[in-house]
């Protein structure tokens, strides 16, 4: 993997924006492997509990199969300038996704770099990732003092690599990017074959990993937002304060868009935003 060197000026920053890093584990356990921060890109309008269940899921993957210490998670919720149906204000989300993570995990953090500003691809929201974990905070130690670079890695449901293989959707340069300099995790999501879409996407499988549900969960912010504007209940699919947020602020109540309008608009997936569509619910 080259190096990529970038600089503050690469970057726009949001008002008084700084990067949180209150629980990067920056002392690697194990010298012999590769410390590696997972970065969820998605809308989370609002955060379910499969979101959070990627985390674990990816965390229990990596233990068993891979080479990679997993030292820290983000959730990035993007922009509203991405005008999708049914996102609310940057604000309540990312202040969703806060008591939704952070609450909830010990080592989960909410980055909200990418929702506090203009549309941002995923390929620039990871090169400010590693922007600031590795020229920033200078990566990861050994215990002896020796310094790692700390891989940045996307996570994403199955849908996202679906959109990745359609011609069109995806530029060549941001997937080679995102996928041949960073690499992905890849969620498996009910009713998302993952095997074909990959098939196009073979020149970079070995930074592509792919995680089977081995307990199907097809909750979905989509599903959630139809249930709270008919008046159903969402309590266990999403975290209790983050219905509690929702109900203390009458939030989703109203149907910002018609059925088939959001039902055409939205892929339900904690992936992120390409330059030119985004599967993330």
């Amino acid at each position: 993997m080259a190096a990529v060197s970038h600089s503050a000026r690469d970057f726009t920053n949001p008002p008084n924006y700084e990067f949180p890093h209150h629980r990067l584990s920056l002392t690697l356990r194990d010298p012999a492997k590769t410390p590696v921060v997972l970065v969820a890109c998605g809308s989370f309008s609002p955060v379910t509990y499969l979101h959070l269940r990627m985390f674990e899921m990816a965390k229990d993957y990596v233990r068993h199969n891979t080479e990679f210490e997993i030292v820290g998670g983000y959730l990035s919720p993007v922009s509203d300038m991405y005008k999708k149906a049914g996102l609310l204000s940057a604000q309540h989300r990312v202040n969703m996704c806060t008591l939704g993570a952070e609450d909830t995990s010990t080592w989960l953090m909410v980055d909200p770099w990418e929702a506090f500003q203009d549309y941002q691809r995923t390929a620039v929201v990871l090169d400010h990732f590693d922007y600031h974990i590795n020229t920033v905070l200078g990566g990861a130690h050994t215990a002896d003092g020796e310094q790692r670079n700390i891989r940045v890695m996307l996570l994403a449901g199955s849908d996202l690599i679906s959109t990745m293989s359609e011609p069109g959707v995806w530029s060549y340069s941001d997937l080679d990017h995102i996928l041949g300099r960073y690499g992905t995790f890849i969620v498996e999501r009910a009713g998302s074959g993952m095997d074909q879409a990959t098939d196009s996407l073979s020149r970079w499988r070995n930074n592509i990993h792919l995680i089977s549900q081995l307990i199907q969960n097809d909750v979905s912010s989509t599903k959630v937002r139809l249930f709270l504007r008919r008046g159903l209940s969402v309590r266990y699919l999403l975290p209790a304060n983050v219905v509690d947020y929702i109900e203390q602020n009458g939030l989703y109540l109203e149907d910002s868009s018609s059925p088939s309008t959001e039902k055409g608009k939205e892929k339900e997936s904690i992936a992120g935003t390409s330059q030119t569509a985004s599967s993330a619910s």
